[in-house]
Protein backbone atom coordinates (compact mmCIF):
# COMPACT_ATOMS: atom_id res chain seq x y z
CA UNK A 1 0.00 0.00 0.00
CA UNK A 2 1.15 3.44 -0.80
CA UNK A 3 -0.82 6.28 0.82
CA UNK A 4 -1.52 9.39 -0.61
CA UNK A 5 -0.12 11.83 2.53
CA UNK A 6 -1.39 14.87 3.03
CA UNK A 7 0.61 17.58 5.31
CA UNK A 8 -1.48 20.41 6.18
CA UNK A 9 1.05 23.44 6.12
CA UNK A 10 4.42 24.00 4.64
CA UNK A 11 6.66 25.67 7.02
CA UNK A 12 9.78 24.59 7.58
CA UNK A 13 9.16 21.78 9.96
CA UNK A 14 6.58 20.58 7.73
CA UNK A 15 8.93 20.78 4.45
CA UNK A 16 10.94 18.47 6.39
CA UNK A 17 8.66 16.35 7.00
CA UNK A 18 7.48 16.04 3.14
CA UNK A 19 10.95 16.09 1.59
CA UNK A 20 11.82 12.63 4.03
CA UNK A 21 8.40 11.29 2.83
CA UNK A 22 8.63 12.02 -1.00
CA UNK A 23 12.37 10.63 -1.21
CA UNK A 24 11.48 7.21 0.48
CA UNK A 25 8.71 7.08 -2.47
CA UNK A 26 5.56 8.21 -0.66
CA UNK A 27 2.71 10.41 -2.47
CA UNK A 28 2.87 13.61 -0.87
CA UNK A 29 0.93 16.70 -1.33
CA UNK A 30 0.77 19.70 0.74
CA UNK A 31 -2.31 21.94 2.12
CA UNK A 32 -2.06 25.72 2.65
CA UNK A 33 -3.22 28.72 3.28
CA UNK A 34 -4.17 31.54 0.69
CA UNK A 35 -1.66 33.68 2.39
CA UNK A 36 1.44 31.45 4.14
CA UNK A 37 2.72 32.82 6.96
CA UNK A 38 6.39 30.64 6.65
CA UNK A 39 9.50 33.02 7.87
CA UNK A 40 12.27 29.92 6.50
CA UNK A 41 11.11 31.18 3.12
CA UNK A 42 14.11 29.48 1.17
CA UNK A 43 13.27 25.71 2.79
CA UNK A 44 9.57 26.35 2.91
CA UNK A 45 7.38 24.64 0.09
CA UNK A 46 4.63 27.33 1.04
CA UNK A 47 6.43 29.49 -0.72
CA UNK A 48 4.96 27.89 -4.13
CA UNK A 49 1.79 29.94 -3.16
CA UNK A 50 3.38 33.17 -3.86
CA UNK A 51 5.53 32.08 -6.47
CA UNK A 52 4.13 28.78 -8.21
CA UNK A 53 6.99 26.83 -7.73
CA UNK A 54 9.13 26.32 -4.82
CA UNK A 55 12.84 23.92 -4.54
CA UNK A 56 13.79 22.51 -1.50
CA UNK A 57 17.28 20.07 -1.49
CA UNK A 58 16.17 18.96 -4.97
CA UNK A 59 12.74 18.31 -4.71
CA UNK A 60 10.07 20.89 -6.96
CA UNK A 61 6.67 21.33 -5.14
CA UNK A 62 4.23 23.29 -7.38
CA UNK A 63 1.06 25.51 -7.04
CA UNK A 64 -1.74 23.30 -8.15
CA UNK A 65 -5.51 23.33 -8.65
CA UNK A 66 -7.62 20.06 -8.16
CA UNK A 67 -7.11 18.60 -11.80
CA UNK A 68 -3.46 19.32 -11.89
CA UNK A 69 -2.75 17.35 -8.48
CA UNK A 70 -2.52 13.52 -10.22
CA UNK A 71 -0.23 14.55 -12.54
CA UNK A 72 1.89 16.88 -10.77
CA UNK A 73 2.66 13.96 -8.32
CA UNK A 74 3.06 11.84 -10.82
CA UNK A 75 5.65 14.20 -12.57
CA UNK A 76 7.85 13.70 -9.32
CA UNK A 77 7.09 16.82 -7.67
CA UNK A 78 5.05 18.03 -4.78
CA UNK A 79 1.60 19.85 -5.25
CA UNK A 80 0.66 22.42 -3.26
CA UNK A 81 -3.05 23.69 -2.84
CA UNK A 82 -4.76 26.73 -1.13
CA UNK A 83 -6.73 24.50 1.19
CA UNK A 84 -6.91 25.20 4.34
CA UNK A 85 -9.68 23.41 5.76
CA UNK A 86 -8.56 20.05 4.19
CA UNK A 87 -11.94 20.05 1.79
CA UNK A 88 -9.46 17.67 -0.42
CA UNK A 89 -10.62 15.38 1.86
CA UNK A 90 -14.53 15.66 0.79
CA UNK A 91 -13.25 14.76 -3.35
CA UNK A 92 -13.66 11.14 -3.73
CA UNK A 93 -11.64 11.37 -7.05
CA UNK A 94 -8.81 12.35 -5.52
CA UNK A 95 -8.91 11.11 -1.83
CA UNK A 96 -10.03 7.88 -0.38
CA UNK A 97 -10.17 8.16 3.41
CA UNK A 98 -9.00 4.22 3.74
CA UNK A 99 -5.88 5.10 1.75
CA UNK A 100 -5.02 9.12 2.83
CA UNK A 101 -2.83 9.86 6.00
CA UNK A 102 -2.98 13.54 6.81
CA UNK A 103 -0.11 15.16 9.29
CA UNK A 104 -0.82 18.60 10.73
CA UNK A 105 2.19 20.57 10.68
CA UNK A 106 0.93 23.89 11.03
CA UNK A 107 1.74 23.86 14.05
CA UNK A 108 -0.83 26.62 15.78
CA UNK A 109 -0.50 24.89 19.32
CA UNK A 110 -4.07 24.68 19.76
CA UNK A 111 -6.31 21.80 19.66
CA UNK A 112 -7.37 21.80 15.82
CA UNK A 113 -10.62 21.12 14.53
CA UNK A 114 -11.80 17.51 13.25
CA UNK A 115 -11.05 16.68 9.80
CA UNK A 116 -14.17 16.75 7.27
CA UNK A 117 -13.99 12.30 7.62
CA UNK A 118 -11.99 9.98 9.61
CA UNK A 119 -8.78 8.87 7.69
CA UNK A 120 -6.23 6.00 8.19
CA UNK A 121 -3.68 8.06 9.92
CA UNK A 122 -3.91 11.24 11.67
CA UNK A 123 -0.68 12.67 12.84
CA UNK A 124 0.04 15.99 14.73
CA UNK A 125 3.00 17.85 15.37
CA UNK A 126 3.58 19.15 18.78
CA UNK A 127 1.51 21.05 21.14
CA UNK A 128 -2.72 20.72 21.05
CA UNK A 129 -2.90 17.35 19.74
CA UNK A 130 -3.73 14.27 22.28
CA UNK A 131 -2.93 10.85 20.85
CA UNK A 132 -6.41 8.83 21.05
CA UNK A 133 -8.61 11.83 21.42
CA UNK A 134 -8.04 14.46 17.96
CA UNK A 135 -5.54 12.07 16.37
CA UNK A 136 -3.84 8.93 16.57
CA UNK A 137 -0.50 10.13 16.78
CA UNK A 138 1.43 12.60 17.89
CA UNK A 139 5.45 13.48 17.60
CA UNK A 140 7.01 15.65 19.79
CA UNK A 141 8.29 19.09 18.38
CA UNK A 142 10.68 20.75 21.47
CA UNK A 143 13.91 20.11 21.74
CA UNK A 144 15.37 18.24 24.33
CA UNK A 145 16.10 14.20 24.52
CA UNK A 146 12.55 13.83 23.12
CA UNK A 147 12.80 15.68 20.14
CA UNK A 148 10.99 13.90 17.22
CA UNK A 149 9.61 10.81 19.53
CA UNK A 150 5.99 9.28 18.64
CA UNK A 151 3.74 9.08 20.66
CA UNK A 152 0.57 6.96 20.49
CA UNK A 153 -1.24 8.36 23.78
CA UNK A 154 -0.87 11.43 25.00
CA UNK A 155 0.42 14.66 24.36
CA UNK A 156 3.28 16.03 23.44
CA UNK A 157 5.38 19.06 25.71
CA UNK A 158 3.30 22.21 26.22
CA UNK A 159 4.10 24.93 24.30
CA UNK A 160 7.10 26.82 26.35
CA UNK A 161 6.24 30.16 24.79
CA UNK A 162 9.72 30.53 24.66
CA UNK A 163 12.00 30.10 20.71
CA UNK A 164 14.74 27.74 21.17
CA UNK A 165 18.48 29.36 22.18
CA UNK A 166 18.80 32.93 22.40
CA UNK A 167 15.29 34.47 22.08
CA UNK A 168 16.70 38.00 20.96
CA UNK A 169 17.31 36.39 17.51
CA UNK A 170 12.98 36.04 16.81
CA UNK A 171 11.79 39.26 15.18
CA UNK A 172 8.31 40.16 16.24
CA UNK A 173 6.25 42.70 14.34
CA UNK A 174 6.33 45.75 17.31
CA UNK A 175 2.54 47.29 15.53
CA UNK A 176 -0.08 45.14 13.00
CA UNK A 177 0.33 46.85 9.21
CA UNK A 178 2.23 45.40 6.00
CA UNK A 179 6.38 44.66 6.57
CA UNK A 180 8.13 46.65 4.58
CA UNK A 181 11.78 44.46 4.39
CA UNK A 182 14.77 46.34 4.17
CA UNK A 183 16.96 43.28 3.69
CA UNK A 184 16.67 39.60 2.01
CA UNK A 185 16.92 36.38 3.42
CA UNK A 186 20.53 35.20 3.40
CA UNK A 187 21.94 38.95 4.17
CA UNK A 188 24.66 39.87 6.76
CA UNK A 189 23.01 42.48 9.28
CA UNK A 190 25.18 43.96 12.00
CA UNK A 191 23.43 44.61 15.23
CA UNK A 192 21.11 47.74 15.05
CA UNK A 193 20.84 47.46 11.38
CA UNK A 194 17.21 47.87 9.83
CA UNK A 195 15.95 44.82 8.75
CA UNK A 196 11.87 45.74 8.07
CA UNK A 197 9.31 47.91 9.12
CA UNK A 198 6.09 47.15 10.21
CA UNK A 199 3.43 49.31 10.45
CA UNK A 200 5.57 52.48 10.11
CA UNK A 201 7.76 50.66 13.33
CA UNK A 202 11.18 49.79 12.40
CA UNK A 203 12.66 46.45 13.30
CA UNK A 204 16.54 45.73 13.63
CA UNK A 205 18.75 43.66 14.12
CA UNK A 206 19.53 42.45 17.88
CA UNK A 207 23.50 41.03 16.96
CA UNK A 208 25.42 40.27 14.52
CA UNK A 209 24.28 37.34 11.96
CA UNK A 210 22.70 36.08 9.01
CA UNK A 211 18.76 36.75 8.29
CA UNK A 212 18.07 33.21 8.21
CA UNK A 213 14.36 33.63 7.46
CA UNK A 214 11.94 36.71 7.25
CA UNK A 215 8.04 36.45 5.85
CA UNK A 216 6.72 37.60 2.95
CA UNK A 217 5.95 40.82 2.51
CA UNK A 218 2.33 40.30 0.88
CA UNK A 219 1.83 38.83 5.00
CA UNK A 220 -0.24 41.35 6.94
CA UNK A 221 1.03 41.05 9.85
CA UNK A 222 -0.61 41.25 13.68
CA UNK A 223 1.39 43.03 16.67
CA UNK A 224 3.20 40.36 18.37
CA UNK A 225 3.61 38.31 15.46
CA UNK A 226 7.08 36.54 14.41
CA UNK A 227 7.89 37.53 11.34
CA UNK A 228 11.73 36.96 11.24
CA UNK A 229 14.77 34.99 12.49
CA UNK A 230 18.89 36.02 12.71
CA UNK A 231 21.64 33.45 13.69
CA UNK A 232 24.71 33.93 14.83
CA UNK A 233 26.35 31.43 12.70
CA UNK A 234 27.82 33.13 9.71
CA UNK A 235 26.97 30.68 7.17
CA UNK A 236 24.55 31.99 4.58
CA UNK A 237 24.54 28.20 2.94
CA UNK A 238 22.40 27.36 5.75
CA UNK A 239 19.41 29.12 4.14
CA UNK A 240 19.16 26.49 1.32
CA UNK A 241 19.04 23.42 3.65
CA UNK A 242 16.26 21.94 6.57
CA UNK A 243 16.91 22.33 9.98
CA UNK A 244 18.36 19.25 12.39
CA UNK A 245 14.92 20.03 14.00
CA UNK A 246 12.81 19.35 10.59
CA UNK A 247 14.34 16.49 10.02
CA UNK A 248 14.52 14.43 13.32
CA UNK A 249 10.47 15.41 13.39
CA UNK A 250 10.39 14.30 10.10
CA UNK A 251 12.28 10.88 11.21
CA UNK A 252 8.94 10.95 13.95
CA UNK A 253 6.92 10.89 11.52
CA UNK A 254 8.67 8.36 9.33
CA UNK A 255 8.10 5.90 11.73
CA UNK A 256 4.29 6.86 12.95
CA UNK A 257 3.72 6.17 8.90
CA UNK A 258 5.85 2.65 9.06
CA UNK A 259 4.32 1.09 11.97
CA UNK A 260 0.07 2.27 10.53
CA UNK A 261 1.44 0.47 7.70
CA UNK A 262 2.89 -3.06 8.81
CA UNK A 263 -0.24 -2.71 11.57
CA UNK A 264 -2.54 -2.79 7.94
CA UNK A 265 -0.91 -5.38 6.38
CA UNK A 266 -1.45 -7.85 9.95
Amino acid sequence: MNPLILIRGGGDLASGVALRLHRVGFQVAILELEKPLAVRRTVSFSEAVYEGTQTVEGVTARLVSGDQFQVTMEAGEIPVLVDPTANILNNQFLTSPNFTFVVDARLTKAEPDPLPVNVALHIGLGPGFTAGANCHAVIETQRGHALGRVYWEGKASPDSRQPDGDQRRVLRAPAAGNVETKKRIGDLCKEGETIATVGGKTIISPFDGILRGLIHSRVQATEGMKIGDVDTRNDPSMIHFVSDKALSVAGGVLEAVYMKLKGMEN
